[in-house]
């Protein structure tokens, strides 16, 4: 099995990369730290995708923030304001649509395919009872309507194809230590343990939906 992951040296990317390895795949390595591959830019996107050979059975994107250049979420409307919305949408919503449309040439068209987008349950309009976050939950929800109807599209040309957004659960690293609070934490490489369990489990008939770590449907 051959595999890319997209955001390989951030904490979630690293162990998901490391247990494709473990497991006998060829993983291919692509981040901003490493590679200087950046996905608010599809320029970058573009030329780093165009210089590899798929096809690949497995690519993950593994990138997103929820604090961005040191500003916390919104913990009210007052607090929401163009750059810091732009740059949210930059990095959670656009950046990994690009990735798949610069990928899908990337996908064999003649076997099972698994392309997932890591998500966030605050990014479902159905699951939102306490407000605020309003930037990175707008992100993410865009980012599941992106994805949901590029796999519409995606099937019809790929149909052994699996494209997914997946919730890794409140993972316990640095950066989301402040923001956990009373949720249940796993590491790194239980959640990536879990996302590809779920990933693994998956059918064509699954294509574009929005799962949790335990292969659960997140509402919309």
């Amino acid at each position: 099995m051959r595999a890319l992951v997209i955001g390989a040296s951030g904490g979630i990317g690293r162990a998901v990369a490391d247990r494709l390895a473990a497991q006998g795949a060829e993983v291919t390595r692509l981040s901003r730290r490493t590679n200087g591959f950046d996905i608010t830019d599809e320029v970058s996107i573009r030329d780093h995708l165009a210089a590899l050979d798929g096809p690949f059975d497995h690519i993950l994107v593994t990138t997103g923030a929820l604090e961005l250049n040191g500003v916390a979420p919104e913990k009210s409307l007052k607090m929401l304001d163009f750059a810091g919305l732009s740059a949210q949408f930059a990095l959670n919503a656009t950046g990994p649509a690009l990735v798949l449309k610069h990928s899908v040439r990337l996908m064999p068209k003649d076997r099972p395919a698994r392309f997932a987008v890591l998500s966030a349950r605050v990014g479902s309009i159905g699951d939102n009872r306490l407000g605020g976050w309003h930037s990175y939950r707008a992100a993410k929800a865009a980012l599941n309507q992106l994805i949901h109807t590029a796999a519409v599209e995606i099937s019809r040309s790929h149909p052994q194809a699996v494209v997914v957004c997946l919730h890794p659960g409140t993972v316990s690293t640095p950066l989301t230590a402040k923001y956990a609070g009373s949720h249940p934490t796993v590491t790194p490489d239980q959640a990536a343990e879990n996302l590809l369990r779920v990933l693994a489990a998956l059918t064509p008939a699954d294509s574009g939906g929005f799962f949790d770590q335990n292969g659960k449907t997140i509402p919309w």
